[in-house]
């Protein structure tokens, strides 16, 4: 294994400084301003569908700097710390940032990509049913799309189908939960910089595939195989697409394809930043 000795190691080089410092400050205002303002600054500055009345252009730069929870933004900021910091004393900082930033904007195209799949599906279905408001045609609609989302009414609404199905009164609830439902849907927010640190992760183990990362600090493992693992479980868990999981699983293949786009350009004619 070849050993990375960079000629200026700096533990905390500047971009990756100042966007721990900027992803930080941005989630303190969210839960600060948050029970004063609601639901505004996630509906303003998270990433939407396309096709949703709350997409703005500028979300797919502003989504990469907001968290869900305190432990979504330290294991994105520690990530990001951990690995990326090599790169940036590899590349210097305004290469990183160049490179951080397009592996964002990459991953939000691709999960929107994935959310287009999916509302098209999920408006096709939600027609059928609508069109023929049976028990079957409900009842697929949970499986696939998990109507529950934590409530009891899909349920409730499931049971009623199947005991009354003709009753007038039970239908056209169905039908307003189903298309309360498919406009949520829609609405629905992606936000967290999970997409650019995939990118870093995979440039990481592209760049630098022996050297060894220590699982739970005591388990040695080649970063090739650490981000392999990462990349086929992504890829299996996007793939599988089970009802309720709220992962952008494709935002963070799209972030390392991304990844491994940009690096393949770069690359193209030196061979050299391999270790």
């Amino acid at each position: 294994m070849n050993e990375f000795r960079p000629g200026r190691f700096e533990i905390l080089p500047l971009v990756i400084k100042n966007l721990l410092i900027i992803n930080g400050l941005v989630y303190l205002a969210q839960i600060t301003l948050e029970p004063m303002m609601g639901d505004w600054i996630i509906d303003t500055f998270a990433l939407h569908y396309w096709g949703s009345d709350l997409f703005r252009p500028h979300q797919v730069i502003t989504h990469l700097f907001m968290h869900g929870s305190i432990g979504h933004l330290f294991m994105n900021m520690f990530t990001l710390w951990m690995f990326g910091s090599t790169l940036e004393n590899v590349w210097g900082p305004k290469r990183f940032l160049i490179f951080y930033v397009i592996c964002g904007i990459g991953a939000a195209m691709c999960h929107m990509g994935v959310l287009t799949y999916d509302n098209i599906h999920l408006t096709r279905d939600a027609q059928a049913f609508l069109q023929d408001p049976t028990y079957s045609n409900f009842a697929l609609l949970d499986r696939k799309y998990d109507l529950s989302s934590g409530t009891f009414t899909a349920e409730s609404l499931k049971n009623a189908l199947a005991m009354a199905p003709g009753n007038p009164q039970v239908i056209q609830d169905a039908q307003v939960f189903v298309q309360a439902f498919v406009a949520e849907f829609r609405n629905t927010a992606t936000l967290g910089a999970s997409g650019a640190v995939y990118g870093i992760l995979f440039a990481f183990g592209y760049l630098f595939p022996n050297s060894l990362i220590f699982l739970y600090f005591l388990f040695p493992l080649k970063a090739k195989y650490f981000v392999g693992i990462l990349i086929v479980l992504e890829l299996f868990s996007g793939i599988q697409n089970s009802a309720g999981d709220n992962v952008a699983h494709f935002a963070h293949l799209g972030g390392v394809l991304f990844s491994f786009l940009l690096l393949k350009y770069w690359n193209r004619n030196n061979r050299r930043h391999f270790y």
